[in-house]
């Protein structure tokens, strides 16, 4: 799941993400945090629902979790071949998060579960235009074009 505009410059003054990892790291779990704290003061919980799609075979994955929070000290950050911060579970080691400092995006990594709701989607057939706009009775005057 990827959260945009993670910026531990705006949010943190931290220019130079490089500096330090660590705290560029913390800073971005705690910008996500932030985001959460400010939903829950809105609603009484927050869910995650994920899709996952293929859209050549039409064949789809939905799962949903409670949006958690994460304690920033729990992981620790390594920076990749291309550059970008990766998140790992300091109990673990599993891979959990990156961060892109190009464009602040925050990718969260989920585990699929087993109890996922898995299903495809035939492709129905093209419509006929004409046909379809005759079987709902279209008229002319359902529209109206203002210039």
């Amino acid at each position: 799941m990827i959260s945009g505009r993670n910026s531990p410059d705006y949010s943190y003054g931290i220019q130079n993400p490089h500096d330090d990892i660590q705290e560029t790291g913390k800073a971005v779990i705690n910008i996500w945090n932030e985001r959460v704290n400010i939903a829950l003061d809105q609603f009484d919980f927050l869910r995650t629902a994920i899709l996952i799609r293929n859209v050549n075979s039409l064949e789809f994955t939905l799962f949903e979790e409670e949006t958690p929070k994460y304690i920033a000290n729990e992981f620790e950050w390594k920076i990749n071949k291309r550059g970008n911060f990766e998140g790992f579970s300091r109990t673990t080691g599993k891979h959990k998060f990156t961060w892109q400092p190009h464009g602040s995006q925050f990718t969260v990594k989920y585990t699929v579960p087993a109890s996922s709701t898995r299903f495809q989607i035939k492709r129905p057939p093209i419509l006929d235009f004409e046909q379809t706009m005759d079987q709902i009775g279209f008229e002319d005057s359902w529209v109206s074009i203002k210039s």
